[in-house]
């Protein structure tokens, strides 16, 4: 425990063990500066590329993105984490994203196009029911996020190969397709995140360095697009897939990464959330940034292929981040904090 009986923070960070990865690592997060310093690793886990933690940040969870697709449990003990129980399988591949809902955990399996339902028991454990499995249609289905929507009534899936959004029901642990939204095609959406009023999100699309501002209606369900805006000040030269993407908790900035390009682009907010303006670029401080998170006035960036997490200090006024450190961590994926 800090001093005052305040819980000391912790960084969850995932890697792909097949490009070398040391599995998940937990770090530790400084009080003041946000600078994390590697405290342990886990690698029993075959690639768990992305992380969540549970509401009381007493168990974290990963999946496994591979060929079989499975998640994982972990207790939280301080500075390590340690296995409640072997992996369940998912019924789907390449598992890429996973969030809580509903009293289970859900996973976006991007190779077979399909989203993943695994109960959870009382005490966070993962039960060993077989996982309710929805699958997309439609050409090449590739789901690579599933995250409840603000009011938590609602499972919202991105699908970057049907270039749409699914507004999903759990029932009874079945997932159902409540709405689908249609968005620009080739645009390759990869993650959606709220605007903290809850009535807007921003989908970051990967094979158009573009953002679609949506307009969300939590009462229907319903996820409306706007507009469509660049990422980057001008045509890139060379390869640009946008990765990860976060929201200010006020609402007056909206942050994304771009992989190839290597930067972080600022976008400030008008009061209705509806235009992006875009503020400006800096780099991310390694190569192919895979993950953005922000936390505590910092942002994180998980750079895969530089094997190492960078952290920025936002400037309160413009939103612009500066660099303010990096740890080592190959085949860096995700960043999560407790």
């Amino acid at each position: 425990m800090a001093e005052g009986g305040r819980r000391e923070r912790r960084a969850f960070i995932g890697s792909f063990t097949g490009a070398g990865g040391p599995g998940i690592v937990t770090a530790a997060v400084a009080e003041h500066g946000g600078a994390l310093t590697v405290l342990s690793g886990v690698n029993g886990l075959p690639d768990p590329s992305c992380l969540a933690l549970s509401d009381d940040g007493g168990t974290l969870y990963a999946v496994s993105e591979t060929a079989e697709g499975a998640v994982a449990a972990y207790r939280v003990k301080g500075g390590t984490v340690e296995p409640t129980g072997s992996p369940v399988r998912v019924g789907g591949s390449g598992p890429t994203h996973l969030s809580l809902f509903d009293g289970h955990v859900l996973t976006a399996n991007y190779g077979s196009g399909s989203v993943s339902a695994v109960p959870l028991r009382a005490d966070g454990r993962l039960g060993r029911a077989p996982a309710a499995v929805l699958r997309h249609t439609g050409p090449g289905p590739h789901a690579h996020q599933v995250q409840p929507d603000p009011s938590g009534r609602w499972a919202v899936s991105v699908d970057l190969g049907t270039d749409s959004v699914r507004v999903c029901t759990l029932t009874d642990g079945r997932l159902a397709v409540h709405r689908e939204t249609a968005l620009r095609p080739g645009s390759g959406p990869r993650h959606l995140a709220f605007h903290p009023d809850g009535t807007h999100a921003y989908v970051v699309n990967e094979l158009t360095p573009t953002v679609t501002v949506c307009r969300w209606d939590t009462a229907a369900g319903s996820l409306e697009p706007l507009a469509e805006t660049r990422v980057l000040p001008a045509a890139p030269a060379g390869d640009a897939y946008p990765s990860g993407l976060a929201v200010a908790p006020d609402g007056r900035f909206l942050w994304t990464a771009t992989r190839g390009e290597d930067v972080l682009s600022v976008f400030a907010l008008e009061a209705d959330g509806e235009r992006p303006r875009l503020v400006g670029t800096v780099p991310c401080g390694g190569h192919w940034p895979r993950a953005l998170t922000l936390s505590e006035g910092f942002l994180y960036v998980a750079n895969e292929r530089s094997g190492d997490v960078t952290w920025f200090a936002v400037d309160e006024e413009t939103g612009l981040p500066a660099r303010a450190g990096a740890v080592g961590v190959t085949a860096a994926s995700c960043v999560v904090f407790g």
